[in-house]
């Protein structure tokens, strides 16, 4: 068995055997960073105490704040000469935070990546092209050294330039990809200015991920490029992609339980909650040896699917991320998430690929406005068609967020573009 699947078919028994020395082992290792050492005498922990994964709330939390505070380096367990390579978060909310990696922590994670890519049924006769970008952000270089790990012939073609992009799929008869949601979408509409059918390319695997989206995006990808997408999770924090990932079966993302201890928390008290429910995800690294991280609130909003898969493996599933608890919109009271309103627009065949929610303010009374592109074919002269679907938008949206939207249709391709994460919310209410 190769050492990226050893561990993939544990049994629920073995995986908290296994957590049970590997979070020892790893609370022995942070004890020895400056930032950890500390925490734990100010907490007084006596890491004795600690034995298995149940003990894990005698821990304190870790936070983002707490990487900023801790920069440049006093959580690292070892010197920095010892370390091989740093990464950088993207920076979504704030400013960047930094991951030290050793040797075998970068091993470790291209094991983890080349399991997650062999699981959804990537094989070493794929071509794979990776549409990330690279350098300090994660997701580039991380399923880059699984697709390799895996004996997969690379493609680095990093980020954007969406004429270029086809041309490598046709030209190389591209069977895998990695691609942000909202980017395949954009570069769908290149592929049919173009005329490149899904019968003139040859891919059947779409890896996709890096920013929140809803089933219905993904069944747009699978329809317009004619493969199947899985999802994926992952942080910067936590190596970048390969802590979760969907099998062959798409009904949640297996977390890696043998590297990950993961909880999911009330992000206001900071307790569990029960089994199933929606909060805050919460992870312990269980490998890395360089800065290891404790109890890390992740702010991505989840739950444990309950239930076994049907593939028969024991690590726990993680439904899709619906957003961050960072991201939540107060509007009149009533707390919305991107999510929502996104799950809403695209169940609606005549709405287009990209949708723009603004915040606004008409003297103290703070308004939603989304704009939203209408598919060509549908954008017609007669106003009438056009108010009735702008009405029906703006009722599906009122039983889903329970406030009233101003919905905005405009032409399709109109409203901005990004070859990163999209960017779905421009809150004007204090400009």
């Amino acid at each position: 068995m190769t050492a990226y699947c050893s561990e993939e078919y544990l049994s629920r028994d073995g995986l908290r055997q296994l957590q049970s020395i590997r979070l020892r082992t790893t609370l022995a290792r942070a004890a020895r960073s400056p930032f950890y050492s500390q925490r734990f005498a100010e907490c007084g922990i006596d890491l004795n105490a600690i034995t298995g994964p149940d003990d894990i709330t005698r821990l304190p939390f870790t936070t983002k704040d707490d990487l900023r505070s801790a920069y440049p380096d006093r959580m690292l367990t070892r010197p920095a000469s010892d370390m091989l390579r740093l990464h950088a978060s993207s920076g979504t909310t704030g400013s960047a935070t930094v991951i030290y990696y050793t040797r075998n922590d970068v091993d470790s994670w291209a094991d983890l990546m080349a399991r997650c890519m062999h699981m959804v049924g990537v094989r070493p006769e794929d071509t794979f092209q990776n549409m990330s970008g690279y350098g300090l952000f994660t997701g580039g270089l991380g399923i880059h050294y699984g697709a390799e790990r895996l004996g997969c012939l690379t493609i680095p073609a990093g980020a954007g330039n969406s004429k270029r992009q086809l041309k490598l799929l046709e030209d190389f008869q591209v069977s895998v990809i990695h691609i942000i949601p909202s980017y395949a979408l954009h570069l769908s509409a290149t592929k049919e200015e173009l005329g490149y059918t899904p019968e003139r390319l040859n891919l059947r695997i779409a890896l996709i991920g890096a920013e929140p989206h809803t089933e219905a995006i993904r069944q747009r990808i699978e329809d317009v490029y004619g493969l199947k997408a899985y999802n994926s999770y992952g942080l910067s924090e936590m190596n970048g992609p390969g802590v979760a990932f969907e099998c062959v079966h798409q009904n949640g993302m297996h977390i890696w339980e043998d590297a990950y201890l993961p909880e999911i928390i009330d992000p206001e008290t900071g307790e569990h909650v029960a089994e199933g429910e929606t909060g805050e995800l919460v992870i312990t690294t269980l490998c890395r040896e360089g800065m290891p991280l404790i109890r890390y609130r992740t702010r991505d909003l989840t739950r444990f699917l309950p239930g076994q898969c049907p593939c028969t493996r024991a690590h726990r599933r993680l439904d899709r991320i619906m957003g961050r608890s960072d991201d939540m919109i107060i509007l009149k009271g009533v707390n919305i998430y991107p999510m929502q309103v996104e799950k809403v627009l695209m169940s609606i065949p005549e709405v287009g690929q990209n949708y723009l929610i603004v915040l606004e303010r008409e003297g103290y009374l703070d308004q939603m406005r989304v704009k939203v592109e209408v598919k060509e074919e549908f954008f017609v002269e007669d106003m009438r068609v056009l108010k009735a679907l702008q009405a029906r938008i703006s009722s599906r949206l009122r039983d889903e967020i329970l406030i009233t939207a101003r919905v905005d249709l405009v032409e399709n391709n109109s409203l901005p573009k990004s070859e990163g994460k999209a960017q779905r919310v421009l809150d004007l209410r204090n400009g």
